[in-house]
C-alpha cells in the first residue's frame, strides 16, 4: 500500500493544470453501451477509478483504445460477450451501477452487483430500480445482484424520491432508447449531468431540461458513435483551491471556469481569497491566514459534499470558528479523528461539526478513510509544521491524477512512499 509523506508548512505558487471530471468520465463511458458505432472522448483523467471502468468495460466485450498521452480513448460497444458486471470489479467502485441502465435498454438484461465504493454512508439504488422498472423493467435482487430483464423499455413519469446523481444519470441513458417520452422529477443537476446530457444529444437523443430538476427525454429507436470532450473537474479545482487558502500563495487553475465552481469560490472569497477569472482559468490567492466560513452540503447548487473535507482542513487553520453541517452522507466526518492527530480542534454531534481554527498543525502519521477525506488531509498535511505520513492513498488515486506531481510543481513537498 502506497503513502505520501508530507513536509509542511508549504506555500504554492504556479499553475496546475485541472483534469477532465471523474464524475463526469464514468458515465459518459457506460453511454457508449448506447450504440454499436465508436464514441472517442478526449480529456480523459487518468485515474484508478477510471482504469477499473476500462477493465469492467472490457470484461462486457466492449473494445477500448486508450491514449494516456494525449488524454484520448475510443470506445466501441458492437459485440457484447456478456452483460454481467462480476463483484470483483463493481466491489471498488460504486460508479459501476451505471452500466445497468444502458445494457438493460440496448440487450434487454443486465446483471450487475450490488457495488461498493468509499465507505461514507448508505448510498443505497433503490431509485435506480424505482425507474427501470417504471418504464418496465422486470428485476429482482438475489446473492448480492441486481438481475434485470424487459422485452422493452417504455418511457414513464418518475418521479425520485430523493436527488441521487447516479440514479439520474442510470435513467437518462435507460430512457434514450425506450419506446416513447420519460420525464424524470427532482432529478439531480449537477454540471456532470449536463455533460452527459451534451453526449447523448451528439449521439442521436432527444433530451431537454438537463441542468433542472425536471429532465425530458423522448426515446429513439438507435443511437449512433460520436466525438466529446470531457468538462474539468470542479472538485479537483475546489481542492487546489483550498491547498492555496491553507497555505498561502498564488495559483493559477488551468482549465477550470466559474460557472460550475460558483458556491466553491464564493465560499473561498468569504475566507479571504482573491478570485480571478482568466481566459483559460481561475486564479486563486491568499495572503495571510484565511477566515472560518460555515456551510451546510446539498445537492447541486448547493455546496458539495465532495468538498467538505478539503474546506474543513481550511478551517482548521482559519481565523474563527466554523459550523459545518454535512447533510448528504451520514458517516462523512471519518477524517475528523484523523484531522485531530494533525492538531486541529473539532468537535461532532451527529451531522454538524464544529472546527476552531488552531495558530498551526503540527505533523502526524494519519489514515485516509475515502476519496475526499484523503484530500482533506494531504491539505491540512502540508499547512503544518513538519513531517506527516498519509496513509492508504489508494483512495487519493481514484479520483485525482497525479496530485503529488502537481502539488510539488507548485512547490510543495510531497513524496510517494511505495511499500
Amino acid at each position: 500500500m502506497e503513502k505520501f509523506k508530507v513536509w509542511g508548512p508549504s506555500r504554492l505558487i504556479g499553475e496546475v493544470p485541472i483534469s477532465g471530471a471523474k464524475n463526469a468520465a464514468l458515465p459518459i463511458f457506460c453511454a457508449s453501451l448506447l450504440t454499436s458505432e465508436p464514441v472517442k472522448i478526449f480529456n480523459v483523467p487518468d485515474l484508478k477509478d477510471v482504469s477499473t471502468m476500462f477493465a469492467l468495460l472490457r470484461k462486457l466485450g466492449v473494445e477500448i483504445e486508450v491514449d494516456k498521452r494525449n488524454k484520448f480513448c475510443e470506445i466501441e460497444a458492437k459485440a457484447l460477450s456478456s452483460t454481467e458486471a462480476s463483484y470483483d470489479l463493481v466491489k471498488t467502485m460504486r460508479a459501476s451501477i451505471l452500466v445497468l441502465g444502458p445494457l438493460l435498454a440496448k440487450h434487454r438484461e443486465a446483471k450487475v452487483s450490488l457495488p461498493g465504493g468509499c465507505a461514507i454512508g448508505q448510498r443505497p439504488v433503490d431509485q435506480h430500480i424505482k425507474g427501470l422498472r417504471l418504464m418496465g423493467a422486470e428485476i429482482i435482487i438475489e446473492n448480492g445482484y441486481i438481475k434485470a430483464k424487459t422485452k422493452k423499455l417504455v418511457g414513464a413519469k418518475i418521479t425520485s424520491d430523493v436527488v441521487t446523481v447516479t440514479g439520474t444519470e442510470n435513467l437518462m441513458m435507460a430512457a434514450c432508447l425506450a419506446e416513447g417520452k420519460t420525464v424524470i422529477e427532482n432529478a439531480a443537476q449537477e454540471p456532470e449531468i449536463v455533460d452527459l446530457a451534451n453526449l447523448l444529444r451528439s449521439m442521436g437523443a432527444n433530451i431537454s431540461g438537463d441542468g433542472t430538476k425536471k429532465i425530458e427525454i423522448i426515446g429513439q429507436q438507435t443511437l449512433k458513435g460520436a466525438s466529446h470532450k470531457i468538462i474539468f473537474d470542479r472538485i479537483e479545482a475546489g481542492t487546489f483551491s483550498c491547498a492555496v487558502a491553507a497555505c498561502g500563495g498564488d495559483v493559477f487553475l488551468n482549465g477550470a471556469s466559474r460557472e460550475p465552481m460558483k458556491i466553491i469560490l464564493e465560499k473561498l472569497r468569504e475566507c479571504g481569497g482573491e478570485i480571478s477569472e482568466e481566459k483559460s482559468g481561475i486564479r486563486i490567492k491568499f495572503f495571510g491566514r484565511p477566515s472560518s466560513v460555515s456551510f451546510q452540503t446539498s445537492p447541486f447548487p448547493g455546496f458539495a459534499t465532495d468538498m467538505q473535507a478539503q474546506f474543513m482542513a481550511v478551517n482548521s487553520v482559519a481565523q474563527g470558528t466554523a459550523i459545518i453541517k454535512e447533510s448528504i452522507f451520514e458517516n462523512r466526518f471519518m477524517h475528523v479523528q484523523e484531522m485531530l492527530r494533525l492538531g486541529a480542534k473539532i468537535s461532532v454531534k451527529g451531522n454538524t461539526s464544529m472546527v476552531t481554527g488552531v495558530d498551526s498543525l503540527r505533523g502526524a502519521k494519519v489514515m485516509a478513510t475515502d476519496l475526499r477525506a484523503s484530500a482533506g488531509l494531504v491539505i491540512s498535511a502540508m499547512a503544518a509544521q513538519g513531517d506527516s505520513v498519509i496513509d492508504r492513498i489508494y483512495h487519493l488515486d481514484r479520483g485525482y491524477e497525479k496530485m503529488d506531481v502537481k502539488l510539488n510543481a507548485l512547490g510543495a513537498s510531497v513524496e510517494r512512499i511505495k511499500n
